[in-house]
């Protein structure tokens, strides 16, 4: 079975010459295989079509995909249209569990949300959905008891957006107000302590930061009464503290209520999630949502791009982690050294630094809790903040990619790269961090229109595609799923070594900082009072002194060494913390 999917947004015909349709083999035979419509757009048959691909290569604006799909997919849960998205498949809400979904963005998660709230009725790929068609399908499995409450009105669902930096656009007042009317289960005050809300309370929501806005959203998700609460992303501008803390509070939640959580962050979801459904296939095209797995094996499953049970391969080539740190190299040539230095904001907060030294050619890796001070520590990197004491002259060119990203220009993607620098054209930057990126197909959008996870990867390519000596990127992984950040970290690696340059990135989300660093920049203090940035550690010492201020130990997974929590006070916490191995364990 075949699918053809027609992206309207790219498809512009008005500027090609059919092409689809004078070039299909089909059409020339007489059959109506392509068929323009009154809006001027193809409507491709996918019974006539013989999926030789040959409208795919000449359609000029690559709006066109022909997918040859698995013969068990014969019929989809749910279908916007001919030649339109597909999902295959549904997830399983089941209380007294968090069930997780792991897949890419553009996969079909939100519509299948929308099913189980039941604000979509799925209709099984022809027309209209109708819920007594939906009951019979699902009768005798678990999902007929959930819909038969759907249709009597029964399931109240409360949802966590997944962008949170939406939320002042929607909302104008004080965070206390956003709260109590939310808080229908009399639980405000609790949620307000255990996320750590009482110092913003009463600001308004337009001055909060990301990771206020975070929890923020969090709690008033959580502060609802209803029987199905859907978390679509936590971990955004959360620090691996206020990761883990959340999580524990959704956990909580779960045992009393139906819990489904999207969560790119695999430490922080392998914590979280009882079971885990896989989601697969073509963002944009189609999605398919595998049965329940468990936790461990569902991420290993994902990360290795092999599913078993369903003898799909979804990857080529796994997702790898290394149990050793990387070896110290002696002969690699210094970029820079610089002093100590401090900055004070009206003895608000204060921040310190230790002397330190940059290479050519590494990935350095800045990690701490939020509120700590590394914003303003690369800002005076790069020259946006001046220290007040301490000389702070590097005599380099420093490209920045800040934490929270706007995109406020109506112009496209590929004209706003390259006003940026000649290099967008070069043939290096095209392949080596365009196509990594997946950002051909945005070309001719407008900043304007582009999602959070898209915006990431436009302003990721913007930072490195800057002449520079050292490129900093705050926060990458916001808003990227498992494999583009995977890829993404591949790019900055590959970059800074090929070009002999040196790249600096502040993130929270452990699997990454692991595959990306070769050294560490910890920051330790008090949240939003005292920093202290210390000088560039090795992978190992960093990660030891970084997780001993939290408190927290890894493990490493026996079949694909990727790092897993302990257990607090297990025997393994409690075996790592007396041999001070908090990260890379058991090394010869």
């Amino acid at each position: 079975m075949r699918i053809a999917i027609l992206n309207k947004d790219r498809c512009q015909p008005r500027r090609c010459s059919h092409e689809c349709e004078k070039y299909c083999p089909r059409v020339r035979t007489g059959d109506e295989t392509i068929v323009f419509q009154e809006d001027g757009k193809p409507s491709i048959s996918e019974e006539l079509c013989v999926g030789c691909g040959i409208c795919i290569n000449k359609c000029p604006f690559d709006a066109i995909m022909i997918i040859g799909l698995p013969e068990e997919l014969t019929e989809p849960t749910h279908r916007y249209g001919p030649n339109a998205f597909a999902l295959y498949g549904l997830p399983v809400p089941q209380v007294g569990r968090v069930t997780g979904i792991l897949g890419p963005n553009g996969i079909g998660k939100s519509t299948a949300v929308q099913i189980l709230s039941g604000t979509l009725v799925p209709n099984f790929g022809e027309g209209e959905g109708n819920w007594e068609r939906v009951l019979e399908y699902y009768s005798g499995t678990v999902l007929y008891d959930y819909f038969s409450d759907v249709v009597d009105g029964n399931i109240k669902v409360s949802q966590k957006p997944q962008y949170v930096d939406l939320i002042p656009k929607a909302f104008k007042g004080k965070t206390s107000e956003l709260l109590e009317k939310t808080d229908e289960r009399g639980v405000l005050d609790e949620l307000v302590e255990r996320l750590d809300l009482s110092h913003i309370i009463d600001r308004k929501i337009t001055e909060l930061s990301g990771g206020e806005l975070q929890r923020v959203a969090i709690a008033a998700c959580a502060a609802k009464d209803a029987d199905f609460y859907f978390f679509d992303e936590i971990s955004p501008y959360l620090d691996i503290y206020q990761r883990i803390n959340s999580a524990q509070l959704i956990q909580e939640m779960a045992e009393e209520k139906a819990v489904l959580v999207v969560e790119h962050d695999l430490a922080i979801l392998d914590m979280l999630a009882d079971v885990v459904h896989v989601a697969y296939g073509q963002p944009g095209a189609y999605g398919v949502i595998t049965y329940p797995k468990g936790v461990r094996i569902g991420i290993n499953q994902y990360l290795k791009g092999y599913l078993p049970e369903e003898n799909v391969r979804i990857r080529p080539e796994a997702i790898k982690f290394e149990v050793h740190p990387p070896r110290e190299e002696t002969d690699v040539e210094t970029l820079v050294e610089y002093n100590s230095f401090s900055k004070s904001y009206d003895e608000a907060f204060s921040l310190e630094t230790e002397e330190g030294s940059l290479r050519e050619g590494e990935v350095l890796g800045i990690v701490g809790p939020n509120g700590i001070g590394k914003s303003t520590f690369v800002k005076m990197l790069a020259g946006e903040i001046e220290p007040d004491e301490g000389e702070l002259d590097l005599d380099i060119s420093i490209s920045y990619k800040p934490q929270y990203i706007k995109g406020d220009s109506p112009l496209q993607v590929q004209y706003f790269l390259r006003g940026i620098s000649s290099k967008f054209d070069t043939s290096y930057f095209q392949s080596e961090v365009a196509k990594p990126l997946q950002l051909e197909q945005l070309y001719e959008r407008s900043l304007t229109d582009l999602s959070g996870g898209e915006l990431q990867r436009v302003a990721i390519a913007a930072c490195l595609c800057r002449d520079a000596d050292m490129y900093i990127l705050d926060e990458p992984s916001a808003h990227l799923d498992v494999e583009q950040r995977s890829m993404t970290t591949r790019v900055i690696k590959r970059f800074a070594e090929n070009s002999s340059k040196t790249a600096m990135v502040v993130d929270h989300d452990i699997y990454m900082i692991d595959m990306l660093s070769e050294r560490l920049i910890v920051f330790e203090g008090e949240p939003a009072v005292y920093g202290k940035a210390h000088q560039p550690a090795s992978m190992q010492a960093g990660m030891n002194q970084f997780l001993e201020n939290l408190d927290i130990t890894f493990r490493r997974d026996e079949d694909t060494s990727r790092p897993r929590v302990n257990k607090p006070h297990s025997r393994l916490d409690r075996e790592q913390k007396a041999k001070k191995e908090y990260y890379y364990h058991n090394i010869e």
